[in-house]
């Protein structure tokens, strides 16, 4: 295996035998080639759209082939042999179709080659080593590391933009154009010779859907289960028959709620799900108590400790203990081998089990986060935010969020948040807030100083914040006294960044590592373009931002 997709890689390179995440070589070639079967049904799909025939049935089976390659998504071989024997089903009726659909225009059709004609081995081993054969070291060692870098930042952005249009097409909100670009940058990635401009086009133009992907899964969200309001958040438990909602999925976890009403069994939120509590339409239901633990990276001691069931949802899944494993359930696109899979939203399996552990014997100690800061609410107080700013009172945003991770060089966002100036208002979101949120930051001209936004996917909260303050003070968003410090750790951040790239945005800081795809002359263009840069040390960087004590 060669894997270097994550900010988890070994010795900052890539993963060569086992994935820091867990996956093992044999899950990480079947991924490979599920990329490879992504890319062959692309180039047909991408050529049948051209002649003006969609295909809603192919744009969703490849969105979620590449949703289900993300980091700590799929550590199931079987589940990954399943889908790819479907790729090659669905390419043997794409090129009846596309035959048929040359031949009705009386024009000849193009001769495919590659992953267009990748043919699925008879058994598991043979899937694999056609996986091997499609790993990045090989294009690594034809093409060289800056072209291969510049191709895995656009095809790791698209693997965000899918994982994003997954969400909002379970919620019903699809986007033809938005599969248009992933079909067509797949055909781009398998047919043409690698060239550092196109391709730096193809990943700006990726910032700029992926702003489009970010406001369709807000509208998706937002549509299904209203505005998020703030929302004090019980951080602990109560004494009481448990199960806890990990991943990212709110449409899972509302039909558990519904699934539970009136059974006596409290459901708790766990990582990216913390923001689900400021939704009007979930925290109806007063059997979502509060928020247990902390970000995904602990969830093996934490869900050890939890005595109820547990479900997860899309990404974020570690390999389980045997403390856990048999109360660990799954859905969607998230699988492991050692979890119980269920199907259809049907969670009777996960109910039984909950209603059979123990549970929590008696209260824990009360504390609250208020939670539930999306754009709306924030844009609703934006009066008092800009007298605040012309009175001097707040001196300075810092938006702190993102993904977090195990490094102790994390530490550098905990010790960030704590040294920032009593003038400075924090902006967080995705599990990067629980490197922030246990600081008591207090008020600041009558509103909080740490306005949590939500998931990762709620970035698209923060930039409707800064465009509109931007607009109000009548400056560039540039201009703003604004600081964007991220954290990242696997592909959705990657698409996270380009929209604030597509956007013109400038200066951001990202770390803790800066990612092991982007070669120097790629950060080179980054830099100079964009300002990009990675963390410094904490006094460095608040000298930087104007926050120096």
């Amino acid at each position: 295996m060669y894997c270097y997709q994550c900010e988890q890689t070994a010795q900052g390179v890539a993963c060569v035998t086992v994935g820091l995440c867990g996956k093992t070589a044999e899950v990480a070639a079947l991924q490979d080639l599920l990329i490879e079967a992504a890319k062959g049904l692309s180039q047909y799909a991408h050529r049948l759209r051209q002649m003006g025939i969609g295909l809603p049935e192919i744009d969703a089976f490849v969105l979620e082939a590449l949703f289900t390659t993300v980091t700590n998504v799929s550590f199931d071989p079987a589940r990954l042999e399943d889908q790819l024997r479907e790729a090659a089903c669905l390419r043997d009726q794409l090129q009846a179709r596309y035959r048929d659909a040359c031949a009705a225009r009386q024009t000849p059709p193009d001769t495919l080659s590659g992953p267009a004609l990748w043919q699925p081995a008879s058994t598991r081993a043979g899937l694999v080593g056609a996986g091997e054969a499609a790993s990045i070291a090989h294009r690594l060692t034809a093409q060289g590391a800056d072209l291969t870098g510049l191709q895995d930042l656009l095809l790791y952005g698209v693997k965000g933009m899918a994982a994003y249009a997954c969400h909002a097409r379970i919620l019903g909100q699809t986007d033809e154009s938005v599969a248009a670009f992933v079909h067509e940058v797949l055909t781009v990635l398998a047919e043409v010779p690698p060239d550092a401009e196109a391709l730096l086009e193809l990943v700006l133009r990726c910032g700029t859907v992926s702003l489009a992907v970010l406001d369709l899964l807000d509208r998706a969200n937002t549509g299904a289960y209203g505005d998020p309001q703030p929302t004090p958040v019980l951080m602990g438990h109560r004494a009481g028959k448990a199960i806890l909602v990990s991943g990212h999925d709110l449409k899972d976890l509302a039909a558990l709620l519904e699934q539970t009403v009136g059974l006596g069994v409290d459901i708790y939120t766990h990582g990216e799900m913390l923001p689900a509590h400021g939704y009007p339409e979930l925290k109806k239901y007063p059997h979502l108590v509060g928020h247990y633990g902390g970000a995904w990276q602990r969830q093996r001691s934490e869900f050890a400790a939890f005595p109820g069931s547990i479900l997860m949802t899309t990404n974020c899944i570690q390999n389980p203990t045997a403390a856990y494993r048999d109360r660990l359930f799954t859905c969607g696109l998230v699988a492991h081998p050692e979890a119980t899979a269920l199907s259809g939203r049907t969670f009777a399996p996960l109910i039984a089990s909950a209603l059979a552990a123990p549970g929590f014997a008696e209260d824990g100690p009360v504390r609250h986060h208020l939670a539930g800061f999306g754009h709306k609410a924030v844009l609703g107080v934006a009066p008092q935010i800009i007298d605040a700013v012309k009175a001097g009172a707040i001196r300075r945003f810092v938006l702190i969020g993102g993904c977090d991770g195990h490094e102790s060089a994390r530490s550098y966002f905990d010790d960030l948040a704590g040294s920032l100036p009593q003038d400075a208002v924090v902006l967080t979101l995705g599990c990067g807030k629980f490197r922030v949120i246990d600081h008591d930051m207090g008020t600041i001209a009558g509103l909080p100083r740490l306005l949590d936004m939500g998931q990762c996917n709620d970035a698209y909260s923060a930039i409707k914040v800064a465009q509109a303050l931007a607009e109000a003070f009548g400056v560039g968003v540039n201009d703003l006294p604004l600081s964007l410090v991220l954290s990242w750790f696997e592909q959705k951040a990657v698409t996270v960044l380009l929209a604030l790239l597509a956007l013109g945005v400038r200066n951001i800081r990202l770390g803790p590592n800066l990612p092991a795809f982007i070669t120097p002359p790629v950060l080179k263009v980054l830099v100079d373009r964009f300002g990009v840069m990675p963390v410094g040390t904490v006094a460095d960087d608040l000298a930087a931002m104007g926050l120096a004590a």
